[in-house]
């Protein structure tokens, strides 16, 4: 911070020198102060210099990032020829045309030390199809890491994580993104944790036989009696108990029957976004107590109501057009079109991510809030956080809200690190303890 001050104080005095003196020698030569300055770049802005000294001390720990299946989607998991280093359009293709978010560069550029690389597979697939393509994307993931070792670490623990940001890698956690992927056996759940699975997402968008989802017509009023004793064993074993995407009484549910804090890896405020994938004010005042926290998501419908309403009356028009066009999807594309032109998706910004951020900070303190991207899980994050590289972006409005630099580097990547260690801390005072062995039939 002395740095930045005397930084500062040097602009004021260039800024003040050009009040009093237009022309400066320069070589022999009169040069005038505004073209000499044109030369040599806009001014620095000191809320990103800020931040990038946050994240130089404490690089991001991101929560979600859905590459692993981009893997499969655009290589069918053949990677012995990717490029990590650069995965820029023209370099991988891509059957729906939407750009990678995330290679080696970028995430340097981002500042990104650690990531939870988000195993998500189909939450339509019969569970063991789920089940088998989770160990695929395992094992692609794995290779991945492996092949770019000197750029990437295999992390399970918290001391990995640590020890992979002293030696300047990439640390990297694999979670798995909906309970489907266990196939409701609490014999694979603990398979998965031995893999290396540190977190689990309860659902995805659609229920599972023993939970409720958030976008989902709910079946067990939260979690069932198996799916607590699926929070149970994953607290047992040391793995992070996920709450992103399922339902309110769900969440409330875990909440109740946790002994470790909880994570939400890619959610916003409800309070902020209406949207029923975003946490609750109820949820967020017993964050506290648990000494979890909520890892704000980049997807634009979560973050801009404005957005989600928008795309409510997007909806109810194509609707509209579908029963007035039946078999002429022609007319349908070509009325959509019309209606898009008048009326234009309003823009995501940066600032909309941090209203988030300051929301849940207010409501459950500063300890509560992280980062979870969704970075290639869906089309684009808003406007300056379109890929990995605009972590900086995101800290640097954070700053400019008045966040001090030790709340900057809680929010990157120390609270995430605290949560990893309790839930480890929590699941060695579990040793000796044995397995549950409640079966899903037996449970309800």
């Amino acid at each position: 911070m002395l740095q930045l001050a005397l930084r500062l104080k040097s602009i004021a005095f260039v800024s003040a020198l050009a009040l009093t003196s237009p022309l400066v020698a320069q070589d022999g030569a009169g040069t005038d102060l505004a073209e000499q300055l044109e030369l040599e770049g806009p001014a620095p802005d000191p809320a990103m210099e800020a931040a990038l000294a946050a994240l130089d001390v404490a690089p991001v720990f991101d929560g979600h990032n859905d590459m692993p299946l981009q893997l499969r989607i655009r290589l069918d998991n053949k990677i012995n020829q990717l490029d990590f280093t650069d995965t820029t359009p023209g370099q991988i293709p891509d059957p729906r045309g939407r750009p990678m978010h995330t290679d080696l560069t970028r995430l340097r550029e981002g500042r990104v030390g650690a990531q939870f690389w988000a195993i998500y597979v189909p939450a339509t697939l019969p569970e063991p199809e789920a089940v088998k393509m989770t160990l695929e994307q395992i094992d692609v993931t794995k290779r991945l890491i492996d092949r770019f070792s000197d750029e990437m670490a295999y992390a399970e623990t918290a001391d990995d994580v640590e020890n992979a940001l002293a030696e300047g890698k990439i640390a990297s956690v694999l979670a798995i993104e909906g309970g489907h992927s266990i196939g409701s056996d609490l014999g694979i759940l603990r398979q998965m944790f031995a893999l290396g699975i540190r977190y689990m997402t309860l659902t995805h968008m659609l229920n599972t036989p023993w939970a409720d989802s958030a976008t989902d017509d709910p079946v067990h009023g939260g979690l069932s009696e198996f799916g607590k004793d699926v929070v149970r064993e994953m607290n047992r074993m040391g793995m992070i108990v996920d709450l992103s995407h399922v339902s309110e009484e769900a969440m409330i549910d875990a909440l109740q029957v946790t002994r470790a804090p909880v994570i939400f890896s890619h959610s916003g405020a409800k309070a902020v976004n209406g949207h029923a994938r975003n946490v609750p004010d109820s949820v967020l005042q017993m964050l506290p107590a648990n000494g979890g926290m909520v890892m704000v998501v980049g997807l634009p419908g979560y973050l801009n109501e404005e957005r989600r309403q928008w795309h409510s009356l997007w909806q109810a028009e194509n609707a509209r057009l579908e029963a007035l066009n039946q078999g002429r999807p022609d007319l349908v594309e070509a009325g959509m079109e019309a209606w898009v032109a008048e009326n234009p998706e309003p823009a995501t910004q940066v600032s909309h991510m941090a209203d988030h951020i300051d929301h849940i900070r207010e409501v459950a303190g500063v300890e509560a809030v992280g980062i979870g991207g969704d970075f290639d899980g869906m089309p684009s994050g808003p406007v300056g956080f379109e890929d990995v590289s605009g972590y900086p972006a995101l800290f640097a409005e954070l700053v400019r809200r008045g966040y001090s630099q030790a709340e900057l580097e809680m929010i990157a990547n120390r609270n995430v690190l605290r949560v990893l260690r309790d839930v480890e801390d929590y699941a060695a005072t579990q040793d000796g303890t044995t397995p549950i062995e409640t079966r899903m039939d037996q449970a309800e």
